[in-house]
This record gives C-alpha cells, sequence and structure tokens, in this order.
C-alpha cells in the first residue's frame, strides 16, 4: 500500500501538537498570573477613600458589626454602610472633620463613598453570609479581630481548605447567634464544646461535596 502521508509529516505534526499544548499551557499560566485578584491574598489592606478606624468604631466604642453590615442576618451579602450611616452620628460628632470631608461630600451630593472591597470570594464559589452568621459563625472565624484593626486588612486565606476543614469540623466556629458580632466574646467553658452543643440542636451539617458552594 502507498504512503500518502511519509513519516517526516508525522514528526512535523507531532511538534505542532506539542507546540499548541505548550502554547495553551503558557497561555493559561500567564492569564492566570495577570489576572489573579489580589484581594484574594492574605495580607490584603488597600488604602481606603476615607480613614475609618475599625479599632476605634467597633473596638473602644462598641459599634456592633451589624450596625453598619445590616444585611448580614437576611442576606447573602454583607451591606456596605450607606453615607447616611456615617452620617447618624457625624452630623453631630466631628462634624467639621478634615478627615470626613469625603463624607460629607458623598452625603450632600447623594453618591456613594467609593470604599475598596477587602473581601472577596471567586465568581465560581457561592457564600451565604445569612446561613453562617444564623448558624452561630462569628465574623472573627473568616475576618479575624475587625474591631483589633486600625486598617482593615484580610487576615484569613478564605480559599476552600479553609472552608472545608470548617464544614468538616464546625463545632470550634460555633457560638450562640447572639453572639456572632461581639468580637471580644470569651466563652466560659471549651468553646469547641459549645460548639458541638449547638451543632446538635440546629442540625447543623454543612455541606463537603462540591455543588455545595459551586454553582
Amino acid at each position: 500500500m502507498a504512503v500518502i502521508f511519509p513519516k517526516a509529516s508525522d514528526i512535523v505534526l507531532k511538534v505542532i501538537g506539542a507546540v499548541v499544548v505548550v502554547g495553551a499551557l503558557a497561555g493559561t499560566a500567564a492569564y492566570t498570573y495577570y489576572t489573579y485578584p489580589t484581594v484574594m491574598d492574605t495580607g490584603y489592606q488597600p488604602v481606603q477613600p476615607v480613614p475609618y478606624s475599625h479599632k476605634l468604631h467597633a473596638g473602644q466604642l462598641g459599634l456592633d458589626c451589624y450596625y453598619c453590615h445590616s444585611t448580614v442576618y437576611k442576606a447573602a451579602f454583607a451591606a456596605v454602610p450607606a453615607t447616611s450611616t456615617c452620617m447618624n452620628c457625624h452630623t453631630e460628632v466631628k462634624k467639621d472633620s478634615p478627615r470626613l470631608e469625603l463624607v460629607r461630600q458623598s452625603y450632600a451630593m447623594n453618591k456613594p463613598i467609593p470604599w475598596v472591597q477587602i473581601h472577596r470570594m471567586p465568581d465560581y464559589v457561592y457564600f451565604n453570609h445569612q446561613a453562617h452568621v444564623t448558624a452561630g459563625v462569628s465574623c472573627v472565624s473568616c475576618h479575624g479581630r475587625i474591631d483589633q484593626m486600625i486598617e482593615v486588612k484580610q487576615e484569613k486565606p478564605l480559599n476552600m481548605a479553609m472552608c472545608l476543614e470548617c464544614h468538616r469540623n464546625p463545632a470550634p466556629n460555633i457560638r450562640p447567634a447572639e453572639l456572632v458580632t461581639k468580637l471580644d466574646w470569651v466563652p466560659d467553658r471549651d468553646p469547641a464544646a459549645i460548639g458541638r452543643e449547638i451543632v446538635e440542636q440546629k442540625h447543623i451539617d454543612p455541606p463537603t461535596n462540591c455543588s455545595g458552594c459551586h454553582r
């Protein structure tokens, strides 16, 4: 039988195939590197447009997280407070401070302050604040001691390993739901034991399969 394609052409096709595969891998690596969101980095601490101190407001003054992030108990996302929330106090407190000029402008012009989001899950991950907070997962478990931060940074990796570790053994991160925003809570006994009791009472059984978070 006559050979339609000589062996040399096979070599050329293999070389072309290898180049295509290597190119595709290199392209994927480059895309991943250059589009990797910095907000997924532990330690990410952007400069905010207004120097808001959580250590002052949530720590020293004792403002509850829920006062500003008012949707955590009823929605998937923790809302960024409207400027009107800030002005509930700052129409009287430090109302002429130059540090709050952008806040006053935002309020007067009815335009939101361009806060820089710090904690963000990838688009392919579904995370529901309501489900976690009402189950008894404190802000501390994912965000750390925000009430001690002058400038907020991402303290926890928020990666799949962290989520799975908690889903497989939720008790250490579970507390009474009314204490989830009390970041300085000190339990009077083993917190994991308290968590186990709540897990049993509420029949908490977090999913560990892919479809639980990837929809």
